[in-house]
């Protein structure tokens, strides 16, 4: 039995310090008892809580209230305080003196007189309980009756009544059902004609909450209360807010009864007295109440939630993170609280809603919510009991709770919210007060251990879940009112107002001796009487179904795991039973299903059967296997080791071991220490439980084995600890631990002393042996092998600093590499030992220390232990120094063998192999990825540098893959980044740091330093790479050191060459411009230099006035005249018309240089060797096309105005137009060179400047008069006449002058703009896709063509005035920025069209994003599908391809209206090379030969000064500008236009790939220095054509092309069937552009195949490995995508035949012709052929006739290394339905069978048609075809079935000479008659035929007679 109250107390109103303010503070009338119980102090503070918001007077009297305050001892024991507050009048000694403001205050209006007494003041008085029982409603009747027995003056002492109520006692909580009313529900009455029925709950440990929990949730709502139930559980401040004191105590009341079964152990203070609000302040958790009043101090407060009862918010703060519930328990326990609280949302969307729901009873409520959190509990802590672990029974239970385990089993390990409760105070009064096995239990024991499986089933089913929850609510109901029938109650109340009517005295003071007698009296009564304390009932509490039942159910179970784990049984065998060889097969596989944790499970299971069978000694390749294994099992473990892996590996490498030598063995622990789980002291301690509850369920399961049990010594075998879920999943009827000591408790009373303290000796004497196990277990594993370095500081922070468990990252690395300076020979290794030792030994001491308290180890033990543990970490280091002495002893892994590359002549070795890995990159196909195939990357292998290229040879780690060759290569001058990376370690050597290299080739090789080789070689491997790379000079590049012994720097030249030859002529030339140029410095003083690039070669001045010269200065002549030459100067000429330039310039017959020099008048151009000593324009060629009209010495002054003096000069004529193509540099702007000749230059300068634009204005306007249609119109005209001579650079646009704006060009739309005469138009830009007008359009309208077509696209009005109707004769592409400046001409003869071009430095950035979109450096994982586009289309580069070929397409146009065009874009070098050379491409057809395409190359890249040592940053001077593909650019516009027009090109796409290649790879000299006079003063322009020419490697590239392709027609188009002066406008849009596959695709099995010599080397073997007898095309190959070359290994059917015609003839012994010869021999018996049929000569296999949009859109090629393979689909009806290998073999058939791909269907004749078998030709099989005879073209036809449209053949019947009887040949139908065969004899073979019987062949004959005799 208890006491209902322990104290009642009376407080009142006591005045304050400040007399006359109204405020007090309380105190204490009465108390009784006045001794304070024994068993409970009187609480302290009790008048502060009865007035929480203070003391003070009121003007009114207000009603009596009652609220309970709780407050907390120092024992965590709760007293209830309930509190009755009524007012009472103050007494007058007791009334302040009130001032008038005081009394206003009051409510009274301060009078005038002072004669009126003060107004009435009311102050308050408190009635106290105090108790320890929560019975609120019995305290509320209890207090109400006093108080209204004294208001209501009823006859009853207050004495008798208050001290009945102090003796009350009734029966405690808790036990079974009592066995009568009486006892569980006590009547009691106080002795004033009141009757009070208290009801106990029946289980004590269940909260009562009556109402308060329904309330909870109607003020604040579902999401608000869920979300302080989270922060409650999680431990964060919550404070509620609300005015009444009576809502804020149910408030936290109600929360408090939500978190059952976990009780809250911080502060709980319901509600808080003004005076102690500081305490919300404070640092811990809390549940506090504060009444509303004082909101406003709580707004500071930054870290607390503060929910609002009244307003029914809940704020939680922005620091402030609340985990939520795990996914799916939040939305489950939503719905089932909604469920609940809003039955009507169910049925609000029915149509026909049942008439009334019948709502529970808020009580009944109450306990429906608390049921959902109470199956939300059960559901969050299923199983837990399957992770206690008994560490003692006795004397008392110890019990600790494994996280790791409980997270891992229900898969929760990354969730925050169930990690935190874990890790709470609560959780550890859950643990240590559930644990227990053998106690009283309650509704949440049952619930958690046999309603799982049931909650499990009722997830999807609402109304059975409502249903549950309701049973439960019945049970909590019960369990509250366990007698609903008897409570009534009768309590007298006082009447209504009864506090208003005048209360006739003061609550009295009570007689304290009455009361206490009272009391007196009941304690001796009660003293007397036995006790009346029921026994609990006790019992073992029900554990519930193991965890991995649970998770079974769930699903929880990997795909294929089955066949994984069948894989790592069958490895583990294969290695026991030393079957290598099988094991390593499986080992990758292996390790790949590792990542799973079945399979890491069944490994531990596996490799302890081993242990258990006395396998563990092992072989060195064995213990190898094992080790690789675990290290894999273990890489994934995380610190906290959830799923028991590490656990269940911990015996086992203390098992398995090796022998190294006599007396020293390795185990397998030594190598399996670089995981961080072994540093965790969490999974120590967990270790270490589960070993000793393991051990302390033996001692007492065998009680008779117990002297030699596992306990006798501390050397227990590693292989007997289990886990505790090994233990679970064991035998059902051996029973757990926990049931064990379950029974060991329920007998304890029951034991004599002794039998107990043995126990207890017993149990101690275990956990003392365990801990010596543990300690040297963790020695094992954390003291390195090589204990001299201190890898153990460095890698695991745990114990990098122990005393302060310091992660530190710092801290490690400095010890880390303090210990690694250690020299091990000197005196610091005994230190450095000791320290690793030190730091071990206190980590286990700390270990021991926390484990050996918990457990009750006794302190003698304890100190033993610190005695022992720096002994065993002592005696470990030596045993270790013996292990790592004998390990280094073992023999090397065997690597494989180092592959050496072929090399090409000339090139040489420079470092020889480094053994490193390949890894894989961003490009997926190499390791596998989406186009399937084996993984062929990682591999392992070596790179090789070379004079050449950076080489790696290698073969794939995968051993599954196979013994594949892996080759990377690229040249060594393409390296664009070298990067070093960091690699982790995931193969079977240790990794160092690697290198990415990347190439401009589109390579990229990322490697990672084998351990073999030092820092100090993958240095030297730099350095080496470095220099080769940046040479200083260009001398130093492979295409000059090729052959020769390797040096970095220039050859020291040799004193005397003995014979003169074209080098001494070439120096000498390079001599005499050098005298030239310095006698120039003295003729003129005050000429200066347009720019700083010619300060070192002005140019030579001229000797003769020209008649359109307006020099005011004549200056001495120093340049002979043209006509007498020297002899040394005609060598140089003739030298100089041999080149391509000259070449190109007498094809067009834009002149020769003897005209030139007899000035023949008729001609319009003439070549000019001004420029032949390089003196005007260095980057100029030799020879350059002016006009007629100009002459040489006004070139020099023309030249002044452009850039780089890169005057315009013509380098194409249009055969058909005579329209002209000049390139230029750009004009000068206003520079800074312009402004500084302004300013100081005297006015003879000003002329002269003035002089030199106004030549430049000549110079036009002669190219204009050498037109043949302009020339009549310009005659005859002073085009100076009536212009000032104002600067020209500073000259704005005249308004009569027409400028055409292009920028960015897309879409072609004009603006118009309104001036004063004429108009300009704008060809604009506008984003980056548009219409794909521009080409066409464009052009024509600027060459006046579409003047009156439609409206523009952007809506202006199309009139005729716009670009007036006659056309210019010049046009001058220039750049808008350059522009600006340019004087228009007056008469309009030519029109400026500025455009916005980009520049190189945009070219750069977007090579950049290019290579990494297209070789991305990062694994594809971390990149999406989209990433490859996206970054793409952020390189911007197809549209830079897309801006040349629109301007290029616009320049086309504009030539071929018959208007000339300049174009004059930045320097003249690069941008402007690119669009005259596409020009020129898609203008002239002979470009589009080989030879010609060499001719343009030569001509406008190299002649013409494209700088491509500068571009290509070939030396040393140039690495920092870095590499800028302008050339590669070119190529690949040239690439789109062969894509598009693939009929109009000799050169096949392989060819581009080549000079794409090669124009970086410095193997040939062509593309090397920046202009013809570098070369030249090289002396390398003109020794290709010297006597010397060396018989070694071609130093040329069209050199060695041209050998090439007399071998092979790997640069031939099979496809090549040109229009006669075809003009190609290819679209440009981005659109209809491709990506380059030379960007993309790589070989693996040979590297890039444009070294043709080396990429030719290993198919061969192949084909002599194929066997005799069978035919070699039908022998089948895996082709791998990335690894082989496909297109060599199935090249397209024109390469096939001509390589079978070659193997053929060479069988037959005869000299193989040239494929060349064979090709044309083809083509002229095709074209006869066509001449027989009576049409017109076809050009080449393929009809030529095709129309132009066909032949550019309706044919693709894919193309490779070897040659094209065609896939032609033209567009006609039948191509819809042919295959690809009738594509294929549509090149086979003569051009005559093309005539039925133009004929319908139904206009073919068939005169007669069936089935006929056909003898193949030469060596092939007979065939069943479908014939068909047609006599209106006299043709038999014969297809492959009868429903095929497309024929595979044709006879002629032209030439048909017989039909005759035949004989059956080896392979005909075995079951025809013989006479059914018959031959049909042509003139060019004999077809065999055979029908289906006698009689069809007869028919067949009589109608090919018939047919021929009609003939």
């Amino acid at each position: 039995m208890a006491r209902l109250a322990d104290y009642f107390v009376l407080v009142a109103f006591g005045p304050g310090p400040r007399a006359g303010s109204g405020e007090g503070h309380g105190q204490i009338l009465q108390r009784f008892p006045e001794k304070d119980w024994e068993d409970n102090p009187f609480p302290q503070g009790i008048e502060l809580f009865c007035q929480p918001s203070g003391w003070q007077l009121c003007p009114e009297r207000n009603p009596p209230t009652f609220f309970i305050a709780v407050l907390t001892d120092i024992n965590s024991e709760r007293h209830y305080c309930a509190c009755l507050t009524f007012w009472e009048p103050v007494e007058p000694s007791q009334a302040p003196a009130c001032t008038g403001e005081e009394e206003e205050e009051a409510g009274e209006r301060p009078s005038p007189s002072a004669l009126v007494p003060p107004s009435q003041l009311f102050a308050p008085k408190t009635l106290v309980l105090v108790s320890r029982l929560d019975h609120a409603e019995v305290f509320r009747n209890s207090l109400g009756l006093i108080y209204t027995i004294h208001v209501e003056g009823l006859s009853v002492a207050l004495e008798n009544v208050i001290g009945n109520l102090l003796t009350c006692t009734i029966p405690i909580a808790g036990g079974s059902q009592p066995d009568s009313v009486e006892e569980g529900a006590r009547t009691i009455s106080l002795g004033a004609g009141d009757r009070q029925v208290i009801q106990t709950p029946l289980t004590d440990s269940l909260p009562v909450s009556c109402c308060s929990v329904a309330l909870l949730f109607r003020q604040l709502g579902i999401t608000n209360v869920l979300a302080l139930f989270c922060a409650a559980l999680t431990e964060h401040k919550i404070l509620f807010l609300s005015r009444s004191y009576q809502r804020l105590t149910d408030a936290c009341r109600g929360l408090l009864a939500l978190l059952f079964p976990l009780r809250y152990s911080f502060t709980y203070v319901p509600i808080l007295p003004a005076q102690l609000l500081e305490v919300l302040s404070t640092p811990t958790p809390f549940i506090i109440g504060v009444n509303s009043l004082f909101q406003a101090e709580t707004q500071e407060l930054l870290d607390v939630i503060i929910a609002d009862l009244d307003g029914g918010t809940v704020t939680v703060p922005e620091c402030v993170h609340i985990p939520p519930l795990p996914e799916p328990l939040h939305s489950q326990t939503h719905s089932a609280l909604c469920m609940v609280l809003d039955p009507e949302l169910e049925l609000a969307d029915l149509a026909f809603p049942p008439p009334t729901t019948s709502s529970s009873s808020l009580k009944m409520q109450d306990k429906e919510l608390r049921a959902v959190f109470l199956r939300l509990f059960a559901q969050l802590f299923q199983g837990y009991r399957w992770c206690l672990h008994i560490v003692r029974i006795h004397p008392e239970p110890v019990i600790r709770f494994h996280k790791a385990a409980f997270l891992g089993q229900r898969g929760l390990v990354e969730d925050d919210f169930l990690l935190k409760v874990l890790e709470g105070m609560a959780f550890a009064g859950f643990v240590s007060e559930r644990g227990v096995p053998y106690r009283p239990t309650d509704l949440f024991d049952e619930l958690v251990a046999n309603e799982v499986k049931r909650m499990r089933a009722d997830e999807n089913q609402p109304h059975r879940v409502l249903r549950h929850v309701r049973e439960l609510a019945e049970q909590l109901y019960k369990n509250e009112n366990p007698y609903p029938a008897v409570a009534m109650h009768k309590v007298q109340r006082p009447g209504e107002g009864s506090h208003l009517r005048r209360a006739p005295r003061p609550f009295p003071r009570l007689d304290e001796s009455t009361v206490q007698w009272i009391i007196d009296q009941a304690t001796a009564k009660l003293q007397g009487a036995p006790p009346a304390v029921r026994v609990e009932k006790k019992a073992t509490v029900p554990s519930g179904p193991p965890m991995a039942a649970i998770v079974e159910r769930n699903g929880v179970v990997h795909a294929n795991s089955a066949r994984r784990l069948e894989v790592v049984r069958n490895c583990i065998s294969y290695v026991f039973e030393g079957k290598m060889l099988e094991a390593k097969k499986l080992l990758p596989a292996v390790l790949r299903a590792l990542k799973g944790r079945a399979a890491r499970r069944c490994l531990t299971r596996e490799l302890h059967l081993h242990v258990q069978q006395n396998r563990a000694v092992l072989d060195h390749q064995q213990f190898d296997f094992v080790v690789r294994m675990m290290n894999c099992c273990l890489q994934d473990c995380t610190a906290m080791d959830e799923h028991g892996i590490a656990a269940a590996l911990l015996p086992l490498v203390t098992a398995f071991c090796r022998k190294l030598s006599p007396g020293v063995t390795q185990f397998a622990y030594s190598c399996v220490q670089e995981h961080v789980v072994w540093s965790t002291p969490q999974f120590w301690e967990a270790m270490f439980y589960g070993d000793v509850q393991t051990h302390i369920r033996a001692l007492y399961l065998e009680p008779a084995s117990e002297e030699d049990g596992p306990t006798a010594k501390g050397e227990v075998g590693p292989a007997e600890g289990g886990t505790p879920g090994e233990e679970a999943e064991e035998e059902e009827e051996e029973r757990s631990a926990l049931d064990v000591a379950s029974e060991q408790r329920r007998l304890w009373p029951t034991l004599g002393r002794d039998t107990q303290q043995e126990l207890v000796q017993k149990e101690e004497s275990t956990v003392f042996s365990q801990a010596i196990h543990y300690a040297n277990r963790m020695s094992y594993l954390l003291l390195p092998l090589d204990s001299s370095k201190s890898r153990l500081l460095r890698e695991r922070a745990g114990l990098g600093d122990l005393e302060s468990m310091s992660n530190s990252a710092v801290t490690n690395s400095m010890a880390g590499s303090v210990a690694e300076s250690y020299d091990t020979e000197s005196g610091f290794e005994d230190a450095e030992t000791s320290d690793v030792a030190g730091a071990v030994v206190r980590f286990i001491n700390r270990f021991v220390d926390k484990v050996c308290t918990e457990s009750g180890v006794t302190s003698e033990h304890l100190k033993g232990l610190h005695v022992m543990v720096p002994d065993i970490v002592q005696m470990h280091i030596e045993t270790l120094e013996a292990v790592h002495r004998e390990s280094k002893r073992l023999p090397p892994i065997q690597k494989p063998k180092l592959l050496r590359p072929s090399l090409l002549p000339g090139e040489e070795c420079v470092l020889d192999g480094l053994r490193v890995y390949l890894l894989p990159d961003g490009r997926e196909e190499g390791s596998g990825g989406s186009v399937g195939g084996p993984a062929l990357l990682p591999a392992e292998g070596a790179v090789f540098l070379t004079t050449y290229r950076v080489i790696f040879t290698g073969m794939p780690t995968d051993p599954l893959v196979g013994e594949q060759v892996v080759v990377r290569s690229f040249p060594v001058a393409s390296l664009t980044k070298e990067k070093r990376i960091s690699v982790q370690a995931h193969m079977d050597q240790f990794l160092q740091d690697g290198l990415q290299l990347r190439s401009c080739t589109f390579q990229l090789l990322k490697m990672a330093f084998d351990e073999e080789v030092g820092s100090e070689s993958a240095e030297v491997f730099r350095k080496h790479l470095h220099k080769l790379r940046y040479p200083p000079d260009v001398k130093g590049t492979f295409a000059f050191t090729a052959g020769s012994i390797h040096t970095a720097g220039r050859q020291p030249r040799t004193a005397k060459e003995k014979s003169p030859s074209l080098r001494t002529l070439s120096r000498n030339l390079v001599k005499n411009a050098k005298k030239t140029i310095g006698r120039q410095y003295v003729t003129r003083k005050k000429y200066n230099p347009p720019s700083w690039e010619q300060r070192g070669q002005p140019v030579p001045p001229e000797d003769q006035e020209d008649e359109i010269s307006v020099s005011e200065e004549l200056e001495p002549s120093t340049l002979t005249p043209a006509l007498a030459l020297k002899p040394s100067d005609r060598l140089t000429m003739n030298s100089l018309v041999e080149r391509a330039c000259c070449r190109d310039y007498q094809r067009l017959g834009l002149g020769t240089l003897s005209s030139s020099l007899s000035r023949a008048k008729s001609e319009p151009f003439r070549v000019t060797p001004v420029n032949r000593m390089y003196a005007i324009c260095r980057s100029y060629p030799g020879l350059l096309i002016v006009p007629q009209s100009i002459q040489d010495n006004t070139l020099q002054r023309i030249s002044r105005c452009y850039r780089q003096n890169r005057f315009p000069v013509v380098c194409w004529r249009s055969g058909r137009s005579k329209a002209v193509l000049l390139r230029s540099g750009g004009l000068h702007g206003k520079g800074v060179v312009g402004l500084f000749k302004a300013q100081n230059a005297p006015s003879p300068g000003q002329s002269q400047a003035d002089s030199s634009s106004l030549e430049q204005e000549k110079y036009l306007q002669a190219v204009v008069s050498a037109m043949p249609r302009h020339a009549d119109a310009a005659s005859g005209r002073n085009t100076l006449s009536g212009f000032s001579s104002v600067h020209m650079a500073s000259h704005a646009p005249s308004p009569r002058a027409r400028v055409t704006t292009l920028s960015n060009p897309t879409t072609a739309s004009v603006t118009r703009r309104t001036a004063p005469r004429g108009k300009w138009g704008s060809i604009r830009a506008g984003g980056r896709s548009g219409a794909s007008n521009l080409g066409v359009d464009v052009g024509s309208r600027l060459a006046g063509k579409d003047l009156l077509g439609p409206p523009q696209p952007n809506g202006a009005p199309s009139e005729p005035g716009f670009l007036r109707p006659q056309r210019a004769a010049l046009y001058i592409i220039g750049d808008k920025a350059q522009l600006k400046g340019v004087r228009p001409d007056p008469l309009q003869q030519w029109e400026l069209v500025p455009i916005e071009v980009f520049e190189v430095r945009q070219v750069k950035a977007s090579f950049k994003k290019l290579l990494k979109a297209c070789v991305p450096g990062c694994p594809a994982g971390e990149q999406s599908p989209t990433s490859y586009l996206r970054l793409l289309e952020e390189s911007e580069w197809l549209s830079q391809i897309h801006k040349l070929l629109q301007v290029s397409v616009l320049v086309v146009e504009l030539l071929d209206s018959g208007s000339s065009v300049l174009v004059s874009l930045e320097d003249g070098w690069d941008i402007t090379t690119q669009v005259v050379s596409l020009v020129q491409l898609l203008s002239d057809p002979y470009y589009r030969t080989l030879e010609g395409f060499r001719l343009l190359v030569e001509k406008e890249w190299l002649s013409f000064g494209h700088r491509f040592t500068h571009r290509g940053a070939h030396t040393l001077a140039g690495q920092s500008s870095g590499f800028a593909p302008i050339f590669l650019q070119f190529l690949d516009c040239v690439h789109q236009v062969h894509s598009q027009f693939p009929m109009e090109f000799e050169f096949s796409q392989f060819y581009l790939k080549f000079l794409s290649y090669h124009h970086v790879s410095h193997r040939f000299r062509t593309f090397l220095l920046d202009s013809d006079y570098e070369r030249i003063e090289l002396g390398l322009l003109y020794e290709e054509k010297g006597e010397r020419k060396s018989q070694q490697a071609c130093k040329s590239v069209w050199e060695y092309v041209d050998r090439l392709s007399k071998k092979t027609p790997v640069f031939y188009n099979y496809m090549y069937a040109p229009e006669d002066s075809e003009v190609l406008r290819p679209y440009s849009n981005v659109s209809n552009l491709k990506v380059w596959d030379f960007y993309t695709r790589e070989t693996l099995a040979e590297g890039p195949p444009y070294d043709w010599e080396l990429a030719q080397g290993p198919p061969e073997p192949l084909e002599e490995e194929r066997p005799d007898g069978g035919a070699p095309q039908s022998r089948r190959r895996v082709i791998w995508p990335c690894y082989d070359s496909r297109l060599r290994a199935q090249p397209d059917a024109i390469s096939r035949l001509l390589e079978e015609l070659q193997r053929l003839e060479t069988e037959l012994g005869r000299p193989s012709e040239r494929w060349k010869e064979t090709w044309e021999r083809v083509k002229a018996a095709q074209r006869s052929e066509a001449r027989q049929d009576g049409r017109s000569t076809p050009s080449s296999l393929l009809m030529s006739s095709v129309s132009h949009h066909r032949r550019s859109l309706g044919v693709y090629l894919q193309e490779g290394p070897v040659g094209s393979t065609l896939s032609l689909s033209l567009d006609s009806d039948q191509s819809s339905s042919s295959t690809p290998s009738s594509g294929r073999q549509a090149a086979r058939r003569s051009t005559s069978t093309l005539y039925s791909q133009f004929q319908t269907a139904e206009s073919e004749n068939r005169s007669y048609e069936g089935t006929l078998y056909k003898k193949g030709a030469f060596m092939k099989p007979w065939k069943a075809r479908w014939f068909v005879l047609d006599k209106t073209k006299h043709q038999l036809r014969y297809y492959d079935h009868r429903v095929d449209t497309e024929c595979k053949g044709i006879i002629d019947l032209a030439e048909v000479e017989s039909v005759t009887a035949g004989t059956p040949t080896m392979g005909a139908p075995k079951t025809v008659d013989e006479k059914a065969f018959f031959d049909v004899k042509t003139t060019r073979r004999v077809y065999n035929f055979c029908a289906q019987d006698v009689h069809l062949a007869q028919q067949w004959v009589d109608r090919l007679q018939s047919c021929l005799s009609d003939a």
